[in-house]
């Protein structure tokens, strides 16, 4: 047009600025502004409108204000409701209502396209009274509200979470066109309202009404949210009888829906027929995959993404950090974090994410550098880290990072309370955990849900089930997870019966067990000697719940069948298995042989043990203990060498003690602690005393080819013995003494321990990686089997 010298008017820039504001360009949107001043149209009443609109929509809101500031003359409302209509629409409430009110002020009539711009600024609950309030004048008035601005009210009452007043008031609507029906479909949507939406459609079709791209969006929303795949299919065959399926944003939330259904064939296939895809549709099915457990297909669609020049976001980069991590894989968490830095990418998001991914993959050391380099550390960092340390085994380090917390003056949320109730239950920390438990209730945290769960979960590692019961008392209302671990808690300290007595009072509370509920049922039957009851509640699983046993399950009818010395029955079971054994049947199976001393059957175990899970260092302990047992020496020689050549090393043996508000740790033979010297004094004196009441070292627990004496040396320096000594040093006459273990108890150690209790009258709880054993006058809660 220019190049023809065609003159240009005041109707020719309105047309060009409203085509920069789409297209966001603001660079040319300026040079029409430019071209408006030399020309003389910058005091045209509609091209000022324009601009304000062009500057607007280009996110350019100084440039908008300052423009509309200089109006001298603004009796124009369509000059006003540019400008507020460009607050409201991008989410500035507070600056839309100002100059609304300064339009009154001002003494300009509003209309309705200024109704509907202001009840858009009260689209959030903060404002919802005010949104009223101008509902309730428009009405006092006599307005006559006009379709769309009835519409405004709609969204502006479902945003604001009174979806009650926006159905009444879509009830009473004369007139309804299909944003009316859109906008009630999207508020029970945005309301949560999955069920409602659904009946809301179908009440939609019954009337007649066409619907549109819009109305497909909400419902699919709905159905993916509800996991309704039946009915997601159904609207998907809709959508696509309307050719709405080509339409993009359709496509991405059928993407969604496929991928919360957990139908990610579907989904795969919507996607790949896509017409067009934009960085929304590669980000959802990347989640999708990562969500549903395909975790190398995630990687891949990511790697994709990138060969195609798509653009990357957070959310991209966090589900491919996802399906790293749920791998296991550093090397590909260290690529991602590469490309991060790289890119320029780097927020809080993702540092927290990164964290979070080395520390799923036990790279502990990255985990830590990486949360110290982030500047602005908050919640979400600090409780990323002490989760890292807590699965991961490292729950002083978990504590430590709790209370540097603290002093940083970050308030814990309820995740990271969890993890540090997880990190006392570890390290049967009890004063510790009672000082967590004491700053929940000073912080207000309500005692429900997981929090609840944890305490009750910790105070029974820490010995203390009797706290348990209390907490479990005061909660009113109990759900699964709260019973289930109850159960456990009855369990680990060998009261099955108790257990089962739970089990019971939960069926009767109306609740269905789960696959957690039965394993905790199972274990308290297994650690009870209870045969019939464990093997009635495995057949109660298929039968009466329709729960197809794990490989945990049959672990523990193994362990009980093979507690009840019933070897061959327990290796007939294995083989008659409806799955495949895993390894972790067979390794229960393994440690019962070495207990009931069956070598024969041991051996048998072992090879198919080792050949099934070859990189455990502890089945190679277990099956060079069965050798040892019976004096094999060079059988013993060549699994260690098996374990070395595979770079394995065996967990050292570690028991610790709570004393003065610290935990003490003991490794074998152990003489780093202050008080080695008076430690192994006492511990000599103690052993002097037992061999007079008549204790003899059972130096057959001691698996290497040396001598009597050494062996009996060996025995000596067992570190839960160095533990139990440091407690009768440091705590009073008569107090019990508490002490964990990270492996489990040997046979002479439980001896020894059975008679201190005996001989110095103390009450000695010892959690191993087995169970719980109370020593009390001699004698073991577990009967001497564990």
């Amino acid at each position: 047009m220019r190049f023809s010298d065609v003159a240009l008017d005041a109707c020719t820039f309105p047309s060009i600025l409203k085509a920069c504001g789409l297209l966001k360009d603001l660079d040319y949107g300026t040079e029409m502004h430019g071209l408006a001043v030399k020309c003389g149209f910058v005091s045209n009443v509609f091209v000022v409108n324009s601009l304000v609109s062009m500057y607007s929509k280009c996110d350019d809101f100084h440039g908008a204000r300052v423009l509309f500031d200089r109006m001298t003359e603004k009796e124009d409302v369509v000059s006003w409701n540019s400008m507020i209509s460009a607050y409201s629409s991008n989410g500035k409430s507070l600056e839309a209502l100002s100059l609304f009110r300064e339009m009154q002020m001002e003494g300009v009539f509003m209309n309705s396209y200024t109704v509907v711009g202001v009840l858009q600024a009260c689209q959030d609950p903060y404002f919802l009274r005010l949104g009223m309030e101008i509902h309730g004048a428009l009405l006092k008035s006599g307005w006559e509200i006009e379709v769309y601005g009835t519409n405004a009210l709609l969204v502006m009452y479902s945003r604001c979470g009174n979806i009650g007043d926006a159905l009444r008031m879509f009830r009473g609507m004369n007139e309804k066109d299909n944003v009316s029906w859109n906008s009630m479909l999207s508020g029970f949507v945005q309301n949560e309202l999955f069920a409602e939406a659904i009946s809301f459609f179908c009440e939609v079709l019954d009337m007649g009404h066409h619907i549109d791209e819009v109305s497909v969006i909400s419902i699919i929303s709905a159905l993916g949210r509800l996991g309704n795949l039946f009915n997601g299919m159904e609207v998907h065959a809709c959508a696509i009888k309307h050719a709405f399926d080509s339409d993009l944003q359709v496509g991405n939330t059928i993407i969604d829906m496929y991928a919360k259904c957990g139908s990610v064939n579907y989904m795969a296939q919507v996607f790949d027929k896509m017409p067009e895809k934009d960085m929304i549709s590669w980000t959802t099915v990347i989640a999708g995959n990562a969500q549903n457990g395909c975790y190398s297909e995630a990687l891949e669609l990511f790697r994709g993404a990138l060969k195609e020049g798509m653009k990357v976001d957070a959310m991209m980069i966090g589900s491919a950090l996802l399906a790293c991590s749920s791998l296991r894989c550093a090397s590909h968490v260290r690529q991602i974090h590469c490309y991060i830095l790289r890119q320029g990418l780097l927020d809080l998001v993702l540092e927290n994410t990164i964290v979070d991914s080395y520390g799923e993959c036990t790279e502990i050391d990255y985990a830590s550098r990486m949360f110290e380099k982030i500047e602005n550390k908050d919640v979400v960092s600090w409780t990323s880290m002490i989760s890292c340390y807590v699965h991961k085994g490292f729950a002083n380090e978990a504590l430590e990072l709790f209370y540097r917390m603290g002093e940083a003056g970050i308030e814990p949320d309820m995740i990271a309370m969890v993890s540090v109730i997880s990190a006392c239950a570890s390290l049967s920390a009890l004063k510790k955990g009672k000082e967590i438990h004491a700053f929940l209730t000073r912080k207000g945290f309500s005692l429900e849900g997981s929090v609840v769960s944890s305490l009750v979960d910790m105070y029974a590692h820490c010995g203390c089930v009797n706290n348990s019961y209390r907490l479990f008392n005061l909660v009113q209302n109990k759900d699964l997870i709260l019973w289930t671990s109850m159960i456990n808690a009855s369990g680990m300290h060998g009261d099955g019966k108790e257990a089962i007595n739970f089990f019971h009072k939960m069926l009767d509370a109306g609740l269905k067990p789960d696959h957690i509920t039965f394993l905790a049922l199972l274990h308290a039957c297994s650690h009870s000697g209870l045969i019939e009851e464990g093997r009635r509640y495995l057949g109660l699983m298929r039968s009466e719940y329709k729960l197809e046993p794990w490989p945990e399950h049959y672990v523990c009818l193994v362990d009980l069948l093979a507690r009840a010395k019933c070897l061959t029955e327990a290796y007939n079971f294995v083989n008659n298995m409806t799955i495949e054994p895993t390894a972790a049947v067979w390794c229960a199976l393994l440690g019962a042989c070495r207990v009931h001393s069956d070598n024969e059957l041991g051996e048998i175990v072992a090879n198919k043990l080792l050949k099934l899970d070859p990189d455990n260092p502890g089945n190679y302990v277990l099956a060079s203990n069965v050798f040892a047992s019976k004096g094999r020496w060079k059988d013993v020689d060549d699994v260690r060498m098996r374990m070395r050549t595979r770079g394995l090393k065996k967990n050292p043996a570690c028991s610790w003690i709570e004393v003065g508000n610290k935990v003490h740790a003991f490794m074998v033979r152990d003489k780093s602690h202050p008080q080695s010297e008076e430690i192994y004094s006492k511990l000599t004196k103690i052993t002097e005393r037992l061999e007079w009441e008549g204790y003899v070292a059972e130096t057959k627990f001691v698996l290497h080819n040396v001598q009597e004496e050494e062996k009996k040396k060996m025995l000596y320096g067992h570190s839960e013995r160095l533990a139990i000594t440091f407690g009768l040093i440091e705590t009073p006459a008569g107090q019990p003494i508490q002490i964990t273990k990270n492996l489990r108890v040997c046979g002479d150690c439980h001896v020894f321990t059975k008679l201190v209790s005996k001989f110095f009258e103390r009450k000695i709880i010892v959690r191993d990686s087995n169970r719980f054993h109370h020593f009390e006058g001699g004698v073991c809660s577990c009967g001497d089997f564990w």
